[in-house]
């Protein structure tokens, strides 16, 4: 932590000399995103990607739906998951270099056979909380960062995961 002390005065400065930006009616955002899953201390990692389209409201509040896909080997078995989630998103517009937001959404996770020792594939109920980063290239790009904690139940065993993502962000007509 020490080692990133420097970073919350650079973004302070930073934000001093940002001024506010327009609001988007509507962005759509692709990209790589991992999930780390955690069940009952036991980790492991999947890799995919995603996507997303958020209708802003206006300036501070919107709506998003997510879909991400994840593959990996877990324990010897190839796997996969798949999240579907919608949810409110706020973001604080206050910037024009970037955009900080906040989301929670909720819907559905699929496990494919051997996700978690399950025997066959399944759908569970999920939920995702979390925020980001959005760092305007312009008026019409950003490059994403997000991080997100994903709620599911497999086995009735809670498992506390968590989602990082890099995408592109197309923001299309304005507000």
């Amino acid at each position: 932590m020490k080692r990133f002390a420097w970073l919350i005065p650079a973004l302070f400065l930073f934000c001093l000399s940002a001024k506010a930006q327009e609001t988007p009616a509507w962005e759509l955002s692709g990209g790589y995103s991992y999930l780390e899953s955690n069940v009952s201390g036991s980790y492991f990692g999947l890799q995919g990607g995603g996507g997303a389209i958020t209708q802003n409201l206006n300036s501070w509040f919107g709506g998003r739906a997510e879909v991400n896909a994840y593959h990996g080997v877990e324990s010897g078995t190839t796997v996969s998951v798949v999240t579907a989630n919608y949810g409110p998103v706020f973001s604080y517009r206050k910037f024009d270099r970037f955009t900080p937001f906040a989301n929670a959404q909720f819907g559905v996770i699929h496990g494919s056979q051997g996700y978690l020792g399950i025997s066959q594939s399944a759908f569970k109920f999920g939920m995702v909380g979390g925020g980001g980063v959005d760092f305007n290239l312009n008026q019409q790009l950003a490059v994403r960062g997000e991080a997100d904690y994903l709620l599911s139940r497999f086995y009735g065993l809670q498992q506390n995961s968590l989602t990082f993502g890099v995408s592109l962000v197309f923001r299309l007509g304005r507000k």
